[in-house]
């Protein structure tokens, strides 16, 4: 007869075993994941020199312009543009170690549930973004908006949250397909356009600060959260069937 869930179990030997608990297999994959990517830094890297591309790219195509008024209402696309590129650079490599050496066939193995698996891997991309993005905005400011004053980033969290939850699901689907790094922007471009567009509406509200700003980014700020509730929730439900495909 199997064990309840957390009773001890007494092998042959007569050691008694406790199965871990849910939260501790989660710190254990979430520790797995931050302890792969801060010894080798190859996701980080990429991740940093891309976004620094990007902007590089945005002050080429932008040196013609004029018009301050033109940069600040273009600066919440360029900036989520930047966010989204990036992300897929990184949600691309999410699941690389564990499919080269075959660490994710091990974890499969593990008898736990499948949704500890998502919402580690989906911790740990989100926290990798925020790290770039901790590098990425100040420099965008710094080259594009030094004519304003720097406003709450409190938003990027919201829209931040979205991307790491349903791309840790896309970059879960593709990871065994042919081209899965065109198949995971196709996939992923429209699924978060809603979150997209609201997260680019309060940003630009933010920034620009015309009149009713507050009113504009209190409602796409509301929108994109419960957009980010029902995603990741349907992300949290689908995920066993999804990697046990």
């Amino acid at each position: 007869m199997a064990a309840e869930k957390g009773a001890p179990v007494r092998t042959a030997g007569g050691v008694a075993l406790k199965k871990p608990s849910t939260f501790r297999q989660y710190k254990t994959l979430l520790r797995k994941d931050l302890e792969q990517e801060f010894r080798t830094k190859e996701m980080l890297t990429s991740m940093g020199i891309y976004a620094l591309l990007v902007i590089i790219v945005y002050g080429a195509a932008l040196a013609q312009t004029s018009q301050t008024t033109d940069v600040l209402q273009m600066s919440g696309g360029l900036l989520w543009a930047l966010i989204v590129f990036t992300s897929l650079l990184g949600l691309n490599r999410s699941f690389a170690h564990e499919k080269e050496q075959g660490c994710l066939e091990g974890i499969l193995l593990v008898p736990m549930d499948r949704s500890v698996v998502f919402l580690a891997k989906a911790t740990s991309n989100l926290l990798f973004l925020l790290v770039v993005e901790v590098i990425a905005v100040p420099l965008f400011y710094f080259f594009f908006l030094t004519t304003t004053t720097p406003s709450e980033s409190f938003w990027l969290l919201v829209g931040t949250v979205g991307v790491a939850g349903i791309g840790t699901l896309l970059s879960t689907i593709t990871i065994n397909t042919r081209g899965k790094d065109v198949m995971l922007a196709v996939l992923f471009i429209p699924l978060i356009f809603p979150l997209l567009y609201a997260c680019v509406s309060a940003t630009t509200a933010a920034i620009v600060g015309a009149e009713g700003y507050a009113d504009v980014m209190l409602t796409s700020l509301a929108l994109a959260g419960g957009y980010d509730v029902i995603m990741i929730l349907a992300s949290w439900v689908l995920y066993d069937f999804v990697i046990s495909a």
